[in-house]
C-alpha cells in the first residue's frame, strides 16, 4: 500500500530583523537602550554591553553600528585584525568579547582607541570582571568600563519576542500559541527562539499550522 507523502522541512535562512524600530523595548532592557540611544554622550568611551544569549546585545550593537558609523568584528579576530584600520571610522563593536585569545591585543585595542578619541562597544554574556584574563593591565582596564546589562524577559518581553521571531521566519502565530508557549518554556531569550524554530520546522515538517494543539504536543512538559 502506498504511503502519502512525507512534506520535508526544508533548511531554510531566516534573517532576523535588527532595525531599530523592530527591537523590542521593556523593562529588562530599557538601560541598555538608553546607552545606544545617547551615544556619542556615553560615560566613557569604551562600554560593555552584557546579557544572556539572544537578549538583544547583536540587535542593539547593529543599532549602535548604524548610529556610529561603527565597525564589527568578532573578539576571536582580534589578534588578526589591525588595531588601526578597525577604529578607522572612531567606533567599533567587539562582539562576545570574553571569547579573544589575545589579551594584548584586546589591551592596545582599548589603549588607542583611548589616543584617538574613538568609541569601542564590547558585548558579552558576562561582566567584564569576569572574563578569563590574567594580565593585571588588561584586568585594570575591563573593571574600569562601564556595564550596561540586559536582564531576563518578562512576560510580556518573553511573548513579544517570539511573535517578532515568528514574523522574522514569516510564520504567524495567533495569541493562543503565544501565550501556551510563554507558560511552558523556560523564562529565557534563548529558550523562546528555540521554541519558535523548533514549532516552524515541526508545522512545516507535518504539514500541519503552528497551532495551539501542535505546540502542546511539543511543548506539554515544558517549564
Amino acid at each position: 500500500m502506498a504511503l502519502p507523502p512525507r512534506q520535508l522541512a526544508l533548511a531554510l535562512d531566516h534573517t532576523e530583523s535588527y532595525a531599530r524600530e523592530d527591537f523590542l523595548s521593556g523593562p529588562g532592557n530599557k538601560d541598555a537602550l538608553a546607552l545606544i540611544d545617547s551615544w556619542p554622550d556615553w560615560p566613557a568611551s569604551a562600554v560593555a554591553l552584557v546579557g544572556p544569549e539572544g537578549s538583544g546585545k547583536t540587535h542593539l550593537a547593529t543599532i549602535w553600528a548604524a548610529a556610529a558609523g561603527a565597525r564589527v568584528i568578532s573578539a576571536h579576530a582580534l589578534g588578526e585584525t589591525d588595531p588601526r584600520s578597525a577604529l578607522a571610522t572612531g567606533a567599533l563593536v567587539v562582539e562576545d568579547a570574553a571569547a579573544t585569545q589575545d589579551e594584548h591585543a584586546l589591551f592596545h585595542l582599548i589603549n588607542l582607541a583611548r589616543e584617538e578619541a574613538a568609541f569601542l562597544l564590547f558585548t558579552a554574556r558576562k561582566s567584564p570582571p569576569l572574563w578569563p584574563f590574567t594580565v593585571p593591565d588588561v584586568a585594570s582596564r575591563l573593571r574600569a568600563l562601564p556595564v550596561v546589562t540586559l536582564d531576563a524577559p518578562d512576560d510580556v518581553m518573553l511573548r513579544g519576542l517570539m511573535v517578532k521571531l515568528a514574523a522574522d521566519r514569516q510564520l504567524a502565530l495567533d495569541e493562543a500559541v503565544v501565550r501556551y508557549l510563554s507558560t511552558h518554556i523556560e523564562r529565557s531569550f534563548a529558550a523562546a527562539r528555540a521554541a519558535v524554530i523548533a514549532l516552524d520546522k515541526e508545522a512545516l515538517r507535518q504539514g500541519r499550522p503552528p497551532s495551539r494543539a501542535l505546540a502542546a504536543e511539543m511543548f506539554r512538559d515544558g517549564a
